[in-house]
């Protein structure tokens, strides 16, 4: 399994930029809980971290290390997130650039250019650069899906504790079928997003 090295960083650095963050975010398409995003910064120096890859390809434990890891290796990070509220006012693709922002202004330096995952984000207000499959290429990148994932999925756990039933803890937030059950049972929480359908919509019991 290949992973993410610092290719695309030292690429920007020899262009002259010193400080090159990577953002990614978590959260996008699960029906409740905000979208958390997050920056990291690393040194021209920075070796290898063991273990960090594509978040998605790792187990909980095994995040929870590797974000130990990153948060110590790191120059810099820190962590951003849009509200369920802000998710349904802009949409999601808007929260999910606020919170991006929020990440990047939250960083002990100003970084000189960003790299994320996926495609280019308009709404974005710094220069950078997006990379399709980026968290599993870019180690800077990676790290950040690292800490993201791991602030959002406790998050969703502690959610989970005072909204029983919706299955939280597991789904974290995902329309799974008993998630979907549990709000045709008794309705929406106030940290589910009501411009996403399958929250609304009525369906067939």
């Amino acid at each position: 399994m290949p992973t993410p090295t610092l290719e695309r960083e030292r690429a920007l650095w020899a262009k002259g930029y010193e400080y090159v963050a990577g953002v990614d975010e978590v959260g996008r398409g699960p029906l409740a809980g905000p979208v958390v995003t997050a920056a990291v910064v690393f040194d021209h120096e920075q070796g290898p971290i063991e273990g960090l890859r594509d978040s998605k390809k790792m187990t909980a434990n095994q995040r929870n290390a590797v974000s130990e890891a990153v948060r110590g290796a790191a120059r810099a990070w820190a962590i951003g997130a849009a509200s369920v509220r802000e998710i349904d006012r802009r949409n999601i693709r808007r929260a999910t650039a606020l919170a991006m922002q929020r990440a990047v202004a939250r960083l002990s330096l100003l970084p000189d250019y960003v790299i994320i995952d996926g495609r280019p984000m308009p709404e974005l207000e710094y220069e950078h650069d997006a990379i399709v499959g980026g968290d599993a290429t870019s180690m800077s990148i990676a790290g950040a899906s690292v800490i993201a994932k791991c602030v959002r999925d406790h998050l969703m756990e502690l959610l989970d504790k005072r909204y029983p039933g919706f299955g939280w803890g597991g789904n974290k937030g995902y329309g799974t079928a008993a998630h979907i059950a549990m709000l045709d049972d008794i309705g929406p929480t106030p940290h589910h997003r009501k411009s996403f359908g399958p929250v609304v919509q009525p369906r067939l019991l």
